[in-house]
């Protein structure tokens, strides 16, 4: 498996470009940006098709690039967590229809929604969803199983976490619930497992124990 990360448009999200020996040409991608320039450079490029476009969740920065994608490879299959595909269809939680720059955006054609543990099987590859609802409802991790790398969209960054006060949000205590999700589901695998963010570097399992200041003070335990 090989990864390249591609940031586009002016919130710098990451776009993920995965591919695999098995499947040359072929690629799936995660997340795409306000815009998809890069991204678009980078698959012609290199002569890739998507398969799929995996998202992680349904604001804007990382949905908008959708169309761009779909209408330069319409066979692209798209897919995001059951509880976050009616971010794609209401401007108002995707957040384009508060925004001063984007029109309102929707989307309609998903082709797979996931849930809790279904594992995605594209270009050879298996990404297990691990779904981390604060940040959105739907907001989930993708872990590359056998491959000690996880995608983690805005869930966790290098040093912090997803912001809890967007649209899209769970009901209730949004930060407690992305807390222990992450607690419960990610931060107990291997110390070694790379996480790969929505926005900003990669960082290990390790390094956000030992340094994340919602993880790293007294003991890991979860959130009343």
């Amino acid at each position: 498996m090989n990864i390249k990360t591609i940031q586009q448009g002016s919130y710098q999200t990451n776009s993920y470009v995965v591919t695999s020996r098995d499947y040359p040409g072929k690629c799936a991608v995660i997340d795409t940006g306000l815009e998809n320039h890069n991204l678009l450079a980078y698959l012609s490029l290199n002569n890739l098709s998507p398969a799929m476009l995996i998202l992680t969740h349904g604001h804007l920065d990382h949905i908008l690039g959708i169309p761009a994608l779909k209408k330069d490879y319409p066979d692209m299959k798209v897919c995001i967590h059951r509880d976050d595909e009616q971010m794609l269809k209401d401007p108002q939680l995707n957040m384009s229809g508060v925004s001063a720059v984007y029109d309102d955006f929707t989307f309609e054609s998903v082709d797979r929604v996931v849930d809790e543990g279904d594992i995605i099987e594209v270009i050879g590859l298996s990404f297990k969803v691990i779904h981390v609802p604060g940040h959105t409802k739907g907001g989930m991790c993708l872990e590359a199983l056998d491959k000690g790398v996880v995608f983690t969209g805005d869930c966790i960054f290098a040093g912090s976490i997803g912001r809890t006060d967007l649209p899209g949000c769970v009901n209730g205590d949004c930060m407690k619930q992305l807390i222990n999700g992450l607690l419960e589901k990610v931060l107990v695998l291997d110390e070694n497992t790379k996480l790969l963010p929505g926005h900003g570097p990669s960082t290990t399992v390790g390094l956000e124990k030992k340094h994340n200041p919602f993880f790293s003070q007294g003991s890991f335990t979860l959130a009343d």
